[in-house]
């Protein structure tokens, strides 16, 4: 597989991250269900075990209650009445009075009247739980009394109960901050390409800059060199790269940021790009009050809002209008609205023209918008968002910068 089949398969998986997230997600879902599921068909497979239980434990004091002690009662008394020693149970008259009561964590501290109190609270939980147990009290045959079991299930089988709902809390909270974790490093390691890429190719751009700058100066002193016109320009296109290798110089380090008028720096990059792209694209720009002063890193912001316009160009095709409107807002801010008469953007794409590698272009990376949303956002604390885009009609890019 060459280098370029694997960067196609990576940006693919890049685009397809949302569909991941979400067959992720299903899956999460399938195995929490399923988890949830199986705890419950154990829970009452569990619930009707302590049922029988309870059952026999009822039988047996029936049958203890109506037969006279012998051994084979004290061996019934021992084996089963005495073996219930985990689920509640509470026994009352038919009148409701409390007579015996097992399994019931009670505090040796409370006096008689407290914990009458509480052995009637529990009551009424086990009345709210399960349909009691009757016994038939008899003598010579003939029934002359009743009483009443009372249960809930037991603290074993609470807890499993909604272990399955602590077990899945961990989980999601383990899996939060393993993603909150991934996405840092994650961040940081992209941080660490962009600012070595961008630092590197500073260092590349020095000495062919150096030379240009040479021969541009060998160039002026040049008596049949007729055409100074010339000479003005190029010298213009190397002081533009020198503007750009500090951009790149900056990226990495805290930029400064200086009070700078807008206006002037947008009119700045349009007269440099009007004479070196199609003389089809009119520019114009508007500023609803003068002197709109915002906290910029000039070479930076110049380089957002240049990559704009190109892109723009793009989108036009050469042919077409770029207009550039500049207001103070509330709250201390400025917006600056960069909107073209292009092809526009669809609706499903407008989420993704920031994420790396995208792009409409067949030449390109797709890194000028991500660059420009970084830069506005962690150097300059503003943000830079699509305000509107219509198809075959244009699009309008916002920078929210601060006063």
């Amino acid at each position: 597989m060459t280098k370029t089949s694997k960067s196609v398969g990576v940006l693919d998986l890049y685009h397809n991250k949302s569909k991941i997230k979400w067959v992720v997600l299903a899956v999460s879902v399938i195995i929490s269900v399923g988890s949830i599921y199986y705890t419950n068909v154990l829970v009452k497979q569990l619930e009707q075990r302590e049922q029988k239980q309870i059952e026999l434990f009822a039988n047996a004091l029936e049958y203890t209650s109506n037969q006279t002690l012998d051994n084979n009662l004290y061996f019934i008394t021992d084996q089963i009445l005495f073996q219930n020693n985990s689920i509640p149970t509470i026994l009352v008259d038919e009148a409701g009075n409390i007579s015996q009561y097992r399994n019931i964590d009670l505090d040796s501290s409370l006096s008689k009247q407290e914990i009458q109190n509480k052995l009637v609270l529990e009551l009424d939980d086990m009345k709210n739980t399960y349909e009691p147990i009757k016994i038939e009290l008899e003598d010579d045959g003939q029934v002359y009394g009743v009483q009443y079991v009372y249960y809930k299930n037991s603290f074993l089988l609470r807890q499993l109960t909604y272990y399955p709902y602590v077990q899945l809390t961990v989980i999601a909270l383990f899996g939060f901050v393993a993603y909150l974790i991934f996405n840092y490093s994650k961040a940081a390691e992209q941080n660490r390409v962009w600012v070595g890429l961008a630092k590197e190719t500073a260092h590349q751009l020095g000495t062919p800059i150096s030379s240009l700058m040479a021969w541009i100066e060998y160039f002026k002193d040049q008596v049949q060199v007729q055409d100074k016109t010339l000479i003005a320009e190029l010298d213009k296109d190397v002081k533009k790269l020198q503007v750009i290798t500090e951009r790149f110089s900056n990226i990495g380090s805290e930029p400064v940021l200086k009070e700078e008028n807008i206006e002037e720096l947008i009119n700045g990059i349009i007269d440099y790009l009007r004479p070196r792209i199609s003389t089809k694209v009119t520019f114009s720009v508007h500023a609803l009050t003068p002197n709109i002063i915002a906290m910029v890193n000039a070479p930076l912001f110049e380089w957002v809002v240049e990559n704009l316009c190109k892109n723009a160009v793009d989108a036009m095709g050469g042919t077409g209008k770029i207009t550039v409107y500049i207001l103070k807002a509330s709250e201390g801010r400025v917006f600056v609205d960069v909107a073209d008469s292009g092809k526009g953007i669809p609706k499903t794409k407008i989420k993704q023209v920031f994420n790396p590698g995208f792009t409409t272009k067949k030449r390109g990376w797709g890194l000028g918008l991500t660059l420009a949303k970084r830069i506005i956002q962690s150097y300059h604390k503003g943000k830079i968002f699509v305000k509107s885009s219509e198809e075959n009609k244009g699009t309008t890019f916002r920078i929210v910068l601060h006063a």
